[in-house]
């Protein structure tokens, strides 16, 4: 019976983990400058009363064949200093690298344009080889004095998991501030579908989201669990990974790798019956050795 179960949990952590590093916004058609400031007109009283006691709203959503999840939050940057912080691809990598479950982001330019070569694995150090690899087509869709909307589309993953995409667009509003939408979905087929249901099933039975999903038994609030809850957690880490990027900025250009890190860490422990999955000692020392091999382009952790 142990040997008959182990391809397909196999199959759940594939599944998991590169659900969990990747995101998706609507059609171009809904993106825009005016939706966009539409939508931040529309959550002006829920960003300023809300669970996670900062500008922010969650949302997220199942279909029978995907997951997608989607943040919208007010950030204390101007606009021009996001936008030229946001529209490269080799920034995504050093954005993409601060989630527990990405091992490796090296940005390259080819016949398709900019592309990402992302490795997914699970949350310590482990060999790239061991890990999944997903490539992101990168391209700037949109780029004006007063909106930026960035997408990275991969078109397989791993065991019938398909269309990942990210999705990044922000607007100036009031009092140099930047309104930004991170949006995120994957699609998957029987294979996928049976994984996560063994995963939910098994050691993912306890973990929740951020939704409300209704009210326990001793009157507190019931947070969603389920592959909604699974999107919920992996938006918010990218959403604090974005977070933690810009807010290394200000620092020397040596110093921004260790602020980056800590700060997420830090944003990460503040939802710990969600986020919380090692101490803030072992997710350096992965993350710095992770960084290394990145920078270096190479395919084994640094001895």
């Amino acid at each position: 019976m142990k040997a008959a179960w182990m391809p397909v949990r196999v199959v759940a952590a594939a599944v998991l983990c590169v659900g969990a590093a990747l995101a998706h916004a609507g059609d171009a058609d809904v993106n825009s400058a005016g939706s966009l400031r539409a939508k931040y007109a529309e959550l002006r009283n829920q960003l300023s009363n809300n669970q996670f006691q900062k500008p922010l709203h969650l949302d997220s959503s199942e279909s029978p064949d995907g997951v997608t999840g989607d943040i919208y939050a007010l950030i204390d940057h101007p606009f021009a200093t996001a936008a030229a912080a946001l529209n490269s691809p080799g920034d995504w990598c050093e954005i993409l690298i601060l989630h527990i479950n990405t091992k490796y982001c090296r940005a390259s330019t080819g016949g398709r344009g900019s592309v990402l070569d992302v490795r997914i694995g699970k949350k310590y150090d482990q060999p790239l080889d061991q890990a999944y690899r997903v490539e992101f087509v990168y391209r700037v869709a949109a780029q004006t004095t007063n909106y930026l909307q960035v997408r990275l589309n991969a078109d397989q993953g791993p065991f019938s998991t398909r269309n990942y995409r990210i999705v990044l667009e922000a607007v100036p509003v009031d009092s140099g501030r930047t309104f930004i939408h991170l949006s995120y979905s994957y699609a998957f087929g029987l294979t996928g579908r049976l994984a996560m249901q063994v995963y939910l099933g098994t050691i993912g039975r306890s973990k929740v989201g951020f939704t409300v999903a209704g009210t326990q038994a001793d009157g507190q609030p019931l947070p969603i669990g389920g592959t909604r809850g699974v999107v919920e957690r992996n938006t918010m880490r990218y959403y604090l990974a974005i977070e933690a990027f810009l807010g290394a900025l200000s620092a020397p250009p040596q110093a921004r790798l260790e602020k980056r890190l800590r700060d997420w860490f830090a944003a990460a422990e503040r939802y710990p019956r969600q986020l919380h999955e090692m101490e803030q000692g072992e997710y350096l020392d992965m993350k710095r050795k992770e960084y290394l091999r990145q920078q270096a382009g190479l395919l084994q952790p640094p001895s």
